[in-house]
């Protein structure tokens, strides 16, 4: 085992390029025992390379690396039994049948839970005896994480576990996915949808060109950013407004950014008042966490 084994994961100082192209430059990140770390970045920034060496399928060029105190370049037993790993397809044989699916995967591990047990928890507790071409695509990404369970792992790995799903389907996935706390699991997820973030995640790391731009809560990244962020429908018919200077019209809707709304509201609320109109669909809000994850790896774009 390699340095502190009380932390799920541990990287400090984590290198790897691909010839001239550095796709992590200097990583530090902790994930704590128990929680649920959303990793977040544009194509490009170096997630996949990140969960790959913490999977142990890639060597790092230099750093160090533990999960759950092991170093997983070394692909020790001891390691992949205490992992689960959920991909965005398993590649399961269609004419499987979902329970024959979690005893085969099982017969892998030494203390695999039950099948039973693992349908009742994802939700497919009367869907054992269907086939896997028969579920809908939220029942075979429930089936998938019953498979990424099937070792009782310490630590999951999720990759973009809800892709292609309609909302409902994708409600439905958080749900479950919300319950490996309740099981104690730590979970490193990755995705590019941010309400999942905010949904699922206890923080939050943005990673851009190989470095980490910005980590916390969903909450404490939102409220990092002091503007607010004020809407409202162009009006049909009107002179020129008293607009700041970075506002911007789009499909009819008038937006800007601002430290000050009171202050930049207040002349268009005056002009508005004066001519006995409303500002159709005003509204004055906080960034949210899209809002500033696109502000993030913006900078980095634009820096690089």
């Amino acid at each position: 085992m390699t340095m502190d084994s009380l932390d799920a994961v541990r990287i400090r100082g984590l290198r790897k390029s691909y010839g001239e192209l550095t796709a992590l430059d200097g990583v530090d990140l902790t994930v704590g025992r128990g929680e649920v770390l959303a990793l977040l970045g544009p194509n490009g920034a170096g997630k996949t390379t990140m969960v790959e060496i913490l999977e142990g399928h890639r060597k790092a060029d230099s750093g160090q690396v533990s999960v759950l105190g092991y170093d997983p370049g070394k692909r020790e037993r001891g390691f992949r039994e205490r992992i689960g790993i959920v991909l965005q397809e398993a590649g399961l044989d269609p004419t499987i049948k979902v329970r024959e699916a979690i005893e085969l995967y099982g017969a892998a591990y030494p203390n695999a839970r039950p099948a039973q047990e693992l349908l009742e928890i994802v939700g497919l507790g009367d869907r054992g005896e269907y086939r896997a071409a028969d579920l809908s695509g939220g029942q075979r990404r429930r089936l998938d994480l019953a498979l990424g369970l099937v070792g009782d792992p310490d630590l999951i790995f999720l990759d973009e576990p809800t892709t292609g799903f309609d909302p409902a389907a994708r409600r439905q996935s958080w749900e479950t996915i919300a319950q490996l706390r309740t099981l104690g699991k730590s979970v490193l997820l990755t995705t590019h949808y941010m309400e999942e973030a905010q949904r699922l995640a206890d923080r939050v790391v943005v990673l851009a060109k190989g470095r980490i731009v910005a980590e916390g809560t969903p909450d404490e990244l939102a409220s990092n950013d002091a503007t607010s962020i004020v809407s409202f429908r162009e009006p049909a018919y009107h002179e020129t407004l008293p607009l700041p200077d970075c506002a911007s019209v789009e499909r009819g809707i008038v937006t800007f950014r601002t430290a000050t709304p009171t202050r930049d509201l207040a002349p268009l609320l005056e002009w508005a008042a004066g001519r006995g109109m409303e500002l159709e669909h005003l509204s004055v809000t906080r960034p949210t966490l899209e809002d500033v994850y696109l502000d993030l790896t913006a900078t980095e774009e634009v820096a690089a």
